[in-house]
């Protein structure tokens, strides 16, 4: 039996820009798109560099994996995309703060990310048990 997927939407999560969700649930997994400094409270794009930025991706990927029944705590893996890498130590920072203790396995690389976005994080998350 094929387990059906399910669309994950979350109100304290941005609006997806395009044709794509927030975040798919299949079984016990859950794959988010990447996510953007975007307040979702405004629906604008959050003031600031690089550690502002940083802080509002990171919530909003909270915010999605809550909605699927998961949370930071159960990442797997996580890719992030920088514009500019000699950003990277200041990401690195942020990131430590929501991920203080064994880290997700992660990929880091440039892109090219619309602007005025600098960061972007897509994950893949488990479920936690209920």
């Amino acid at each position: 039996m094929i387990v059906p997927r399910q669309i994950i939407t979350s109100e304290k999560a941005p609006r997806p820009a395009g044709p794509y969700s927030p975040a798919v649930r299949w079984d016990r997994l859950v794959f988010t798109a990447g996510q953007v400094a975007v307040d979702p409270s405004i629906g604008n794009p959050v003031e600031g560099g690089i550690r502002e930025q940083t802080r509002q991706v990171l919530r909003n990927l909270q915010n999605v994996l809550e909605a699927a029944g998961s949370d930071l705590g159960h990442v797997l893996k996580t890719t992030c995309f920088l514009r500019d890498l000699s950003d990277f130590a200041a990401f690195n920072e942020v990131y430590r703060e929501f991920f203080s203790s064994e880290p997700p396995a992660r990929s880091t690389v440039q892109a090219a990310i619309i602007a005025p976005y600098i960061v972007e994080v897509e994950a893949i998350a488990v479920v936690g048990d209920d």
